[in-house]
């Protein structure tokens, strides 16, 4: 199992690439489904999510094929493809759940394995069931699996009014793509309103879906008969840059972030600058200058749906919290059992408690290398920004969370100047 090798203490200096955003590409990925003409992406992030979903799409009888260096990938999903997904390519995935819609779409039934992923909290799929039966498809669990199918009769899902009870982007990400091929109008009400959901509908536009309201609590959907063939470029990940922006101000140092797009940070960068980080929005990148951490002040912040401070960032920030200075108080109000990193941090020096979904940083904490265990992805995050400024050597554990949502990040932290290696 690989292991991150870190000797904290260097200021990061340079440009660094942010790739395209895993939560783009892989529900666009599960857009190929919808038509059998090929759908081309470029700048797909390599990740190891990516790749199990490529491994399903072809397990189901999709042709798939990388090419160029740019992230390109092809798909072509044929008539004749198997619309099931099993448990062994979904079991560490939460995300392959995004293949139910648009099968169930065009072809009028799926057998989909309830999904896994991080260790983070409840994610139910509810939700989604709820969501198409709505639009008329039957859905039974049956031994662990969602087994969907159309009434007898009925060729296509019928448009419908979907409100659901809560925020949630993976379902309405299955909701869009699903009606863009149901009968009739669906109006998603208290949907997600996430960059990469913008960036699906705007992609599935171009295939000849007719979208409107997408970025808005309310999305408008009008079923055409088919879609036809696109090619779509990811967009940039907005988790990525914002790690990295944490990074940079938590060890001091000045970076251009290429790729990366400021209008999709604005809750993180705000915070970032009230903490005496200065972030400047370039054209097509970000540009970040920090003095580090103990010369910044700690913010207090609530984790919230976008565009609100995002849940995915909240570790990250954590740990920039732990070395600025002053107290601060960090509330998580999405999932119920985000908190597993602070052991860990807590392993390196710093200074926190927690109670229920509230956890108060002392700061001012003057971090020294240990061995820590990462216990899911954004965790793993943090927990490379506290090695990056710890003293001494920090060896991170169980980093294929990390490489499950970020594109080569040890080399990229090492261009930049970081002492950070994977030891095999």
């Amino acid at each position: 199992m690989d292991k991150l090798l870190i000797r904290g203490g260097r200021p990061l200096q340079g440009e660094v690439p942010i790739s395209g955003a895993k939560n783009a590409a892989l529900p666009e990925m599960c857009a190929a489904l919808l038509t059998g003409e090929p759908v081309h992406l470029v700048n797909v992030p390599r990740l190891h999510d990516v790749r199990t979903m490529r491994r399903l799409l072809d397990h189901m009888g999709v042709a798939t094929e990388t090419h160029g260096e740019r992230g390109g990938m092809s798909f072509v999903a044929p008539d004749g493809l198997s619309p099931e997904a099993p448990y062994e390519l979904v079991k560490t995935m939460r995300a392959a759940v995004l293949v139910l819609g648009p099968l169930l779409a065009r072809f009028g039934h799926a057998r989909v394995s309830l999904p896994g992923g991080c260790a983070i909290g409840s994610r139910p799929v509810d939700q989604h069931i709820k969501g198409l039966q709505a639009m008329g498809a039957q859905i039974d669990v049956e031994h662990g699996y969602m087994v969907a199918r159309l009434p007898a009769g009925r060729r296509r899902l019928q448009g419908a009014r979907i409100t659901t009870d809560m925020v949630t982007v993976t379902g309405t990400e299955n909701f869009l793509m699903a009606a863009t091929l149901a009968e009739g109008e669906t109006v998603l009400e208290n949907a997600a309103q996430e960059p990469e959901i913008t960036d699906l509908a705007e992609m599935l536009i171009r295939m000849g879906a007719r979208i409107e309201g997408h970025g808005s609590s309310r999305i408008r959907i009008e079923g055409v008969e088919r879609l036809h063939g696109v090619t779509h470029e990811v967009v940039a990940d907005r988790i990525e840059a914002g790690t990295f922006l944490c990074a940079v101000a938590a060890t001091g140092g000045e970076v251009t972030l290429r790729h990366a797009r400021a209008d999709h940070l604005d809750a993180v960068i705000d915070k970032l600058r009230e903490a005496g980080v200065r972030v400047d929005a370039l054209d097509g990148a970000i540009r970040v200058r920090s003095a580090g951490g103990s010369a910044l002040r700690a913010q207090s912040f609530r984790t919230i749906e976008y565009p609100g401070f995002p849940t995915d960032m909240q570790a990250q920030f954590m740990a920039l919290n732990c070395v600025a200075g002053g107290p601060s108080m960090v509330t998580e109000t999405i999932f119920e059992n985000r908190f597993m990193h602070v052991n860990e941090l807590a392993r390196l020096g710093a200074q926190i408690h927690v109670d229920g979904r509230n956890a108060m940083i002392e700061g001012g904490a003057r971090l020294s290398g240990a061995t820590v265990m990462a216990t899911d992805l954004r965790a793993s995050a943090s927990l490379v920004i506290a090695g990056l400024i710890a003293e001494g050597e920090t060896v991170v554990d169980r980093i294929y969370h990390l490489d499950r949502g970020y594109d080569q990040m040890e080399e990229k932290l090492r261009a930049l100047g970081a002492d950070i290696e994977r030891v095999r």
